[in-house]
């Protein structure tokens, strides 16, 4: 795929300190997964916007890119900045609905990343 068809570019968050906490996360998890997460968040960067069942809204510009993976399913919570595509959160999900402080933590950071 070319990458000048992208409508959106995805980043990972970075902390002050200089830490991506979706990278890290997804470093943990088995190559397969790792997989077939990173072909979803392709998918969403060359086709966004983009809904259920591969993204749905969370409110408040935050957006979850939902992966189904070897141990259950996985959330990437994003936020979307002009062209950019920020990867805020990753987790995966055990209950039903998507919990709230994983939503708060995704949102504190989305709020450090637009505030610097």
């Amino acid at each position: 795929m070319d990458p000048e068809l992208k409508r959106i570019h995805a980043h990972f968050y970075q902390t002050l300190a200089g830490n991506e906490p979706v990278r890290e996360w997804l470093k943990q998890l088995s190559v397969a997964d790792r997989r077939a997460i990173g072909a979803d968040i392709k998918e969403v960067e060359y086709a966004w916007p983009l809904g259920k069942p591969l993204v749905d809204s969370l409110g408040r510009g935050l957006w979850e890119v939902r992966s189904t993976i070897a141990d259950g399913i996985a959330r990437v919570i994003f936020c979307v900045i002009g062209d950019q595509m920020i990867l805020l959160h990753g987790f995966i999900k055990k209950s039903r609905k998507t919990p709230d402080h994983e939503i708060a933590l995704a949102y504190r950071r989305m709020r450090k990343g637009v505030d610097r």
